[in-house]
């Protein structure tokens, strides 16, 4: 898991969004204004710590906010 220490603006924005529910790395970066590769990048980031989970094809939801707020 990410320590809140290691979240960064981009993962800020990602884990608000993923607190509401599942999304897709496209929608992500239309919502965020990064681009869907960093975004993809980043969503692959908390998956590969634990944070978050791949459900689908490029549909991802949240396992655990690395912030300390509530869990999915």
């Amino acid at each position: 898991m990410l320590d809140e220490d290691d979240v960064g603006p981009a993962d800020e924005a990602l884990l608000d969004m993923l607190q509401e529910g599942r999304v897709t790395a496209p929608f992500a970066a239309d919502e965020t204004g990064y681009s869907l590769q960093y975004v993809r990048d980043r969503l692959g980031r908390l998956v590969e710590h634990g944070n978050a989970r791949k459900v689908y094809e490029g549909l991802y939801e949240l396992v655990e906010d690395p912030r300390g707020g509530d869990d999915a």
